[in-house]
């Protein structure tokens, strides 16, 4: 029996990537980079050489089950797993364990999120494929980490036991910390035992919900409440209790908490569409270190700016240094880099949400 499954997380509203990526429109139902697939569809086509199609459930809010719809119509209702409300990746993972659990009581899940970048697919195959048969074999939950590349403020690190490697590049975890500050993140990478936590993580089912009924205590009423609505109800039918759940993080709630958390160190190459940072950090520039992103511009004494602009805008740009120039319907953004954060938090109040 194929015990292999897959969870896609694309729940989000992507405001981190505002004002491209809103809450109508968030960056995993979009084309960032001109490829003809959006990033879900490039999440979905990345799982489906290695994990069966029937096995690959998508989580999202209920806001955008049309453009789930849209972009992944080969997959069946069954699979598509609504959310009234917000509540965080730990519902979104538990409700989804629960009716994959339903499905295959010895399944064996890989979460991703379904907005990343992966620069080695038939590596990435082989390490999540290691990833799943580790946690087959083993009572424990396994997160997918990887080397950093620069000094990053804007990821979590995971701290490997590296004295004691389970299986090759397998190891159990010491300590999460979440976005250190620069001093922190250069001395983690000085140290050597560090990871980005990359928000993949793979787990058996059974595993799981022990840990959710152990580490969470309204989850102690709450997985027994789940199962019993999976028993008789289509998982695309909304739970009544959904709305009732706490709003929290899987990695905070089971990941940090677990004693049976181990973590493994990707090789595929990888980044994170979180923020303007990152995607300046990761995508490819110009000799001048301006990245373009899908966008036609000519610049003249101009650099390390990241530009993203709609099909059919030109950019003309002279004399700007270490910008972002975003632009998506009636909302065109030019901002320092330093300042992407603080300009996000101001458009909160605004009706350009």
């Amino acid at each position: 029996m194929d015990n292999r499954y897959c969870l896609i997380l694309a729940g989000g509203n992507g405001s981190r990537l505002w004002p491209v990526s809103r809450t109508t429109l968030p960056k995993q139902f979009m084309d960032f980079f001109g490829t003809g697939r959006t990033m879900l569809q490039h999440t979905y086509d990345r799982v489906a050489r290695f994990i069966k199609p029937d096995h690959i459930y998508i989580s999202t809010n209920v806001q955008y089950l049309p453009l789930v719809h849209q972009q992944l119509p080969q997959v069946d209702d069954e699979q598509i797993l609504e959310e009234p409300v917000r509540r965080g990746t730990l519902a979104s993972v538990a409700w989804g364990t629960v009716v994959i659990a339903k499905a295959n009581p010895h399944a064996n899940v890989f979460v991703t999120p379904a907005d990343h970048v992966i620069l080695n697919e038939d590596v990435y195959q082989e390490d999540i494929l290691k990833a799943l048969r580790f946690v087959q074999d083993r009572q424990g939950l396994l997160v997918t980490g990887i080397r950093p590349s620069r000094t990053e403020t804007g990821y979590g690190y995971i701290q490997m036991d590296d004295r004691h490697e389970v299986e090759k590049d397998i190891y159990p975890v010491k300590s999460f910390t979440e976005k250190p500050n620069a001093e922190f993140a250069e001395m983690f990478i000085q140290e050597g035992d560090f990871l980005w936590n990359s928000g993949l993580f793979s787990f058996n089912v059974n595993v799981m919900l022990s840990n959710l009924f152990s580490l969470v205590p309204e989850y102690q009423v709450e997985i027994p409440r789940m199962m019993a609505e999976a028993e008789h109800a289509s998982p695309t039918l909304v739970p009544e209790f959904f709305n009732s759940l706490p709003n929290r993080n899987v990695d905070v709630s089971i990941l940090e908490r677990s004693d049976q958390v181990y973590v493994q160190q990707g090789h595929f190459g990888w980044a994170d569409m979180g923020t303007w940072a990152s995607l300046y950090d990761d995508a490819p520039a110009d000799a001048k270190g301006n990245v373009l992103l899908n966008t036609k511009a000519f610049l003249y004494d101009c650099a390390d700016n990241i530009i993203r602009l709609p099909d059919g805008r030109t950019a003309v740009v002279k004399g700007l240094n270490d910008y972002v120039i975003a632009e998506e319907g009636e909302i065109l953004m030019i901002c320092p880099r330093k300042d992407v954060t603080a300009m996000r938090k101001m458009h909160i109040d605004t009706k350009f949400s």
